[in-house]
């Protein structure tokens, strides 16, 4: 078992295009999805704030 963590700590051999295209991929799905949640939240809030602002009745909308 020493043996295997030693020769574990000493391997220098780099990763292989194949394990960087799917960190690539995971990374990338990961800023996607982020991306669209916070496209999503900035649609709603920037419909909430029009329906405030546009209101012409004295009684504002129950989100404002």
């Amino acid at each position: 078992m020493v043996n295997f963590v030693r020769s574990f700590l000493k391997d220098e051999t780099g990763a292989s295009a194949a394990e960087y295209a799917l960190i690539l991929a995971i990374v990338g799905t990961g800023i996607a999805t982020a991306a669209w949640t916070l496209g999503d939240n900035i649609k709603g809030a920037m419909t909430t704030a029009a329906t405030c602002i546009s209101a012409t009745n004295a009684k504002p909308a129950a989100n404002c």
